[in-house]
């Protein structure tokens, strides 16, 4: 059936009206579309070419060469030596475990290097390299070059890795470095960028931790350009870093050498500081350890052997190891009582070999007592109730003051880790820290080293100097930095009458030169050479009542942690002080069996600058030396080759 004409007209005016109204649209979204190109293009165009080159162009971070460590004479204690290492990258690789395996063949891996490495690869991207074996041999780096074709995404690099060339002798002083872990990054505010690179290494203890900033430099940059995904795809310009800071260190290499070997196997610590200075020129911990075995990550085993040692390599004695400073305190009582014209040094003291205070009684080391005895006597042959007596007329403020501007009871800003402050007790101090009120007897076991007095080796060695010198030296670890000499604080005159120093001195010069001084088998028979000094023995351990009426047990006849301290503090020569000495020996006995001989061999390397005549010793004592540094020249040598072989 046809339909009208009518109806044809009107229905093409309808399809006339649509087709112009979707013309209409789609010219009016072509117009804005293009509008929108030409403002885009045009007046935008500066801004999107930056961010279209800010993602082609990264920038990226250079390691600086971290500051080496050197000693007063110049010899290296921490370097930077070439590294070099294999890396992957798991898109280049292909199959990992295949690549690996005929790596493995080719170089010896460690397995757990390995394993971390494979973890390591899940986490990161595949085209980032991550390394599996680092401080490789230049003929494994060749091996490998030789079999590149087998081994895709392999690729050998090299870097600077830290190395101690000197070892165990300056571990405790110098530290190591070690990979920043998340423990690390904790602890800082706002993190340095370089240590957000992996496997970036950071000073962990030691002179390493505490002048991180100074040795680590800053960073320089590289631009590179990358694809898409981030792969580079060529280094287009580079701005090198600045190198950290060299430091040089106040310690003598030769003399820490001799004084950690004489130390041996002891559980100990010496310091040796600078008279004139301040200068610390050894400060030994033993045992020690090879900080070496940390630069990479150490082991679990070699981890292990060190925390479960009971010697306790791993601490520092020196500023860390706090113990009762024994009869080697009895110098800061006996001039608290002189300044405070509570004695002089004429009038004695009856000593009958103990002395009841409030219904005790405090017994001297020596059981029939020294008789009367005056401030020589009393410390060249350290009788005990000559200081008992002092601290009942002076009190423990004084002796606390006295022990404070002696050196005792501070903490020294000195780049090492756990510097301990010490203590120099007071009655506040007991009160604020047990709520209890100090007593007689606390003064008592106080004026002799025990009690709650506590003491670092450093800081014997500092209250030695200064009464040697009648200065307030303070103690210095770094001599320059940079060359340029490093700014310390001045050292003041104690304010002690010289008087009163004098006659302390001259009492511990009889210590080590009369015969019934407790050091004199450990003298100096060089005249120009003689020292002065005194023992100290400080109990770890309570005698009782009962063990005293069958006789005291013998240091050697106990468990080796029940038996005493042995200390001894020293400086020569008598007449023009140069070195001022301190040896503390963990439960080695008495003070003058186990540390003055160790101090005194000390102090003899150090006037003679290395192995002293045997003409030095007393004559009873050459043979023993002799074999002494023959065994010591051995060891020195064996360390050497070990050192020479590891290079």
């Amino acid at each position: 059936m046809k339909r009208p004409t009518k109806d044809n007209a009107d229905s093409a005016r309808r399809i006339s009206r649509r087709a112009l109204l979707l013309g209409g649209a789609q010219l009016a979204f072509g117009g804005i579309l293009a509008m929108r190109m030409r403002y885009m293009q045009v007046e935008q165009a500066d801004e999107f070419r930056l961010l279209a080159e800010e993602n082609r162009i990264n920038i990226r971070l250079i390691p600086p060469a971290r500051g080496e460590l050197f000693d007063r004479h110049g010899a290296v204690i921490a370097k930077n030596e070439p590294s070099y290492r294999l890396t992957i990258v798991r898109e280049d690789a292909g199959d990992v475990d295949a690549v690996l395996a005929r790596l493995s063949a080719i170089v010896d891996l460690d397995p757990d290097e390995l394993e971390r490495a494979k973890v390591e690869m899940r986490r990161s991207p595949p085209f980032l390299p991550v390394t599996i074996a680092d401080r490789v041999s230049w003929e494994a780096i060749s091996r490998v070059s030789v079999n590149a074709p087998a081994l895709p995404g392999i690729t050998p690099e090299v870097g600077l890795s830290r190395t101690y060339p000197l070892g165990p002798d300056f571990a405790h002083v110098a530290g190591y470095v070690g990979p920043v872990s998340d423990y690390d990054l904790s602890k800082i505010e706002d993190p340095d960028q370089l240590l957000l690179i992996p496997r970036f290494q950071i000073g962990k203890v030691g002179l390493e931790a505490k002048q991180e900033e100074a040795l680590r430099g800053k960073a320089g940059a590289k631009r590179v350009e990358v694809n898409a995904v981030g792969r580079v795809m060529r280094e287009l310009d580079r701005r090198e870093g600045q190198a950290g800071a060299n430091l040089q260190l106040t310690i003598d290499h030769r003399l820490q050498n001799y004084v950690q070997a004489r130390l041996g196997r002891e559980s100990a610590a010496a310091v040796v500081i600078d008279c004139e200075s301040g200068d610390i020129l050894s400060s030994a911990s033993a045992p020690s350890y090879d900080p070496n075995l940390f630069v990479r990550g150490i082991s679990v085993a070699d981890y292990r052997a060190l925390t479960d040692n009971k010697y306790r390599p791993l601490a520092n004695k020196t500023v860390q190891g706090l113990y009762p400073p024994g009869s080697t305190f009895k110098m800061v009582t006996v001039l608290a009582a002189l300044e405070a014209g509570a004695v002089t040094p004429e009038e004695t003291v009856y000593c009958p070999g103990h002395m009841e205070i409030s219904n005790r009684r405090f017994h001297c080391w020596k059981r029939a007592g020294h008789g009367h005895v005056d401030l020589q006597t009393s410390l060249r042959e350290s009788c005990d109730v000559y200081y008992y007596d002092l601290a009942l007329r002076v009190g423990i403020e004084k002796i606390s003051e006295m022990a404070q501007k002696l050196g005792l009871g501070q903490r020294y800003d000195l780049p090492m880790s756990a510097v301990a402050r010490g203590r120099a007790p007071t009655k506040e101090w007991k009160q604020s820290t047990y709520g209890q009120e100090w007593v007689i007897g606390d003064s008592v076991n106080a004026s002799i080293g025990q009690g709650f007095v506590l003491s670092s080796p450093l800081q014997l060695a500092v209250m030695t100097a200064r009464l040697a010198t009648g200065k307030a030296l303070m103690p210095k670890l770094v001599k320059s930095v940079d060359g340029v000499p490093a700014v310390g604080p001045e050292d003041l005159e104690l304010d002690i009458a010289p008087e009163h120093l004098k006659q302390v001195r001259r009492a511990m010069y009889a210590v080590s030169n009369h015969r019934k001084g407790t050091a004199y088998g450990s003298r100096i028979i060089e005249d120009a050479f003689r020292m002065a000094g005194k023992t100290g023995t400080s109990q770890v351990r309570n005698i009782t009542a009962e063990e005293r009426r069958r006789g005291v047990t013998r240091n050697e006849d106990l468990p080796w942690e029940r038996r005493d301290h042995a200390l001894f503090v020293n400086f020569a020569p008598y007449k023009d002080p140069k070195y001022a000495v301190a040896v503390v020996v963990e439960h080695g006995g008495g003070g003058s069996t186990a540390a003055a001989p160790i101090a005194r061999d000390i102090t003899l390397q150090a006037l003679y600058g290395g192995e002293p005549p045997l003409e030095a010793y007393p004559k009873s004592s050459r043979s023993k030396v002799k074999a002494q540094q023959e065994r010591l020249r051995r060891e020195r040598r064996a360390f050497l080759k070990r050192d020479s072989d590891r290079a």
